[in-house]
């Protein structure tokens, strides 16, 4: 919606100050950072969350698919979480050491101040390896396309009659 944040992701232990923010390429300690772009953001209590992807949501990933676990397979699948804190300053930091390679979701949490009424954002991260998402799939129908062609392009021997 109207509210936006922007996510960095750093690995001082790895890669000194280099930014990330769709994957995360080593597993190790990483340090979060989200900048409120917009003002409101600063009056809210905000929560963060990191599940493991058990569902394989991957980049399609919403809160829809979020809210359709139910709070008992969240609280399960979360490997990190961040009570709600209003920051006036507009940014909100936390660390994490990741302990293993694979898809994480980032859930972020915003209570409105006199409403009620929460916003949220999900997105996907891949932490180490590579993910290589739709590539695979992609290599495949293209040699399969190609097998297609010759097959069907071949000469057929003429018929004696």
């Amino acid at each position: 919606g109207f509210l936006q944040a922007h996510f960095t992701v750093y690995q001082p232990l790895v890669s000194a100050s280099e930014e990330f923010c769709e994957d995360i390429p080593d597993v190790t300690k990483s340090v979060f950072v989200m900048d409120y772009l917009h003002d409101f953001l600063k009056e809210m209590p905000v929560d963060f969350r990191i599940i493991k992807d058990t569902r394989d949501f991957g980049v399609f990933a919403k809160w829809s698919d979020i809210a359709g676990l139910g709070n008992d397979q969240v609280e399960a699948d979360t490997v990190f979480y961040h009570p709600p804190v209003k920051r006036s300053d507009g940014a909100l930091t936390v660390e994490y050491d990741f302990q293993e390679v694979g898809g994480y979701i980032g859930i972020v949490n915003a209570q409105h101040p006199t409403q009620e009424k929460t916003y949220h954002a999900v997105f996907f991260f891949q932490v180490g390896g590579n993910d290589w998402g739709y590539i695979p799939l992609f290599v495949v129908l293209v040699v399969l396309a190609q097998g297609i062609y010759w097959f069907s392009s071949r000469r057929r021997p003429a018929s004696t009659g």
